[in-house]
């Protein structure tokens, strides 16, 4: 699969899982992985779920701008650079972000995020 299209794939199957089942995101990370949530960082796959979930908010929907991508390091890693819009339920502005991802691949063939940056845009 080329990278763009794979870049593709895992936003798609990332906030459609966050936004229906944020529990389900921990096979995506593993111990090793980082979150970095608005200057915060949380290390670990049960801790960056943990946090996640605790998220005030219990209903969401992710609607994807960009969504840019580059080879990372000779293991065939992936930078995956996000932009969209998050709708809160019962709000009636989308609050706008960006989410980098740093995705390695594991032996079975499939991509975990070892490292995984959040921000809400400001204007």
């Amino acid at each position: 699969m080329d990278p763009d299209a794979l870049a593709k794939a895992f936003v798609e199957h990332y906030y459609t899982t966050f936004d229906t089942n944020r529990p389900g995101l921990a096979s995506l990370y593993q111990e090793s992985s980082m979150l970095t949530f608005e200057g915060q960082k949380i290390q670990g796959s049960q801790n960056i779920v943990a946090k996640l979930t605790s998220l005030p908010f219990q209903q969401c929907h992710h609607s994807i701008t960009t969504v840019d991508c580059q080879p990372s390091g000779a293991n065939g890693g992936m930078l995956v650079f996000v932009s969209g819009n998050l709708q809160l339920a019962g709000e009636q502005h989308a609050l706008k972000f960006s989410q980098m991802f740093h995705l390695i691949p594991t032996p079975q063939g499939s991509y975990y995020v070892l490292n995984d940056v959040f921000r809400l845009n400001y204007a």
